[in-house]
């Protein structure tokens, strides 16, 4: 039972009905009775996820624009978007969501000199935000303070380790796409090559997928994964040389992708001639390369969408049971695979 079906029942519209049942004057007495005994009779309950959203959008567009979401990470500056397209590109997307639901978003660095915790969480709670999006830290086992605990928190990504709402990458996913999609066209010897950093930051999504995969899907033992940390050309000489893979699943930064393309050229490989290669990572799209780019932009919507349905819930401060929600990587077409 929904508002629709309500409002046939008792031959009114669907708004006369919203209108009703919030005892709105602009209703008769007699209409509002004969709707609120239908919503009692059929035990109608609305979303109250909806009702804190549509109150909220329902306010002139200047009151709503005080609703404030902080802005903060655990990076040396204020502002770690404006170093990073990968970080800027979530911002992006944070930015177009909080504005179509009628918040602002505030920028708050956590560490400015002289800043503690203590006094950082005072901030918060006197210039009345609402809610925090987090972009993480450059280190992977950072810990969320509990000064900030009070407020509805999202995180994006995995290097918060406290437990968390949170919006990241499908990482585990998006390997396994890369591998169907190789065996679909054929492709026999998939290899890995994985950045440690990457490697670190999926919490060993990557790896895990590429193992099992090969274990379930090939019925035989996977290729040993080469994890670099750089694009070492004697370290990935020898493993091509040693696994003969004649495909490539390559997964690091994109500053290495230019990189792995010189050395395989150095080395007279063909691509896609006599080596696959199918690349993921936050930027594919330009490198030449086949691919899965991450989808930043809906990472930092879904990240607005899931506080905003927090704060509607008063889910607040560390979670019981945190909600992570994963995006997949969107598929980019190269020249670095055959045709099927």
């Amino acid at each position: 039972m929904n508002v629709r079906h309500i409002a046939k029942l008792a031959g009114v519209s669907p708004s006369a009905v919203s209108l009703a049942l919030r005892d709105s004057p602009r209703i008769s007495a007699e209409t509002k009775a004969r709707i609120m005994s239908l919503a009692r009779e059929f035990d109608y309950e609305p979303d109250a996820r909806i009702v804190h959203l549509m109150r909220h959008l329902r306010k002139p567009r200047a009151v709503r624009q005080q609703a404030c979401f902080g802005v903060i990470s655990f990076y040396d500056s204020l502002r770690p978007w404006e170093k990073s397209r990968h970080l800027s590109s979530i911002h992006e997307g944070m930015q177009r969501r909080a504005r179509d639901l009628g918040y602002r978003l505030e920028p708050l660095w956590v560490r400015a000199p002289g800043m503690t915790y203590r006094r950082f969480g005072d901030i918060i709670a006197t210039r009345g935000i609402d809610g925090l999006l987090c972009f993480g830290s450059p280190d992977f086992n950072q810990d969320f303070p509990v000064e900030f605990g009070g407020h509805a928190v999202v995180t994006v990504g995995l290097s918060i380790q406290t437990p968390l709402h949170r919006v990241t990458s499908h990482f585990y996913n998006d390997t396994l796409h890369a591998l169907n999609r190789v065996q679909a066209l054929g492709y026999k010897r998939p290899g890995l090559v994985l950045g440690t950093h990457e490697d670190t930051r999926s919490a060993y999504a990557h790896s895990a997928a590429y193992l099992g995969w090969c274990e379930h899907m090939r019925g035989s033992p996977a290729l040993p994964v080469l994890r670099l940390s750089e694009i070492e050309e004697p370290a990935l000489t020898h493993w091509l040389v040693e696994n003969r893979p004649d495909v490539v699943v390559f997964v690091h930064l994109p500053e290495m992708i230019a990189r792995f393309r010189a050395v395989l050229r150095r080395l007279q490989i063909s691509i896609p001639k006599s080596l696959g290669v199918v690349v993921l990572s936050h930027e594919v799209e330009g490198s030449g390369f086949s691919g899965l780019q991450q989808n930043q932009r809906l990472m930092g919507s879904w990240a607005v969408e899931l506080l905003a349905a927090r704060i509607a819930n008063q889910d607040l401060g560390i979670p019981v049971n945190p909600r992570t929600e994963m995006v997949e990587s969107e598929w980019v077409n190269g020249d670095s695979l055959r045709k099927r």
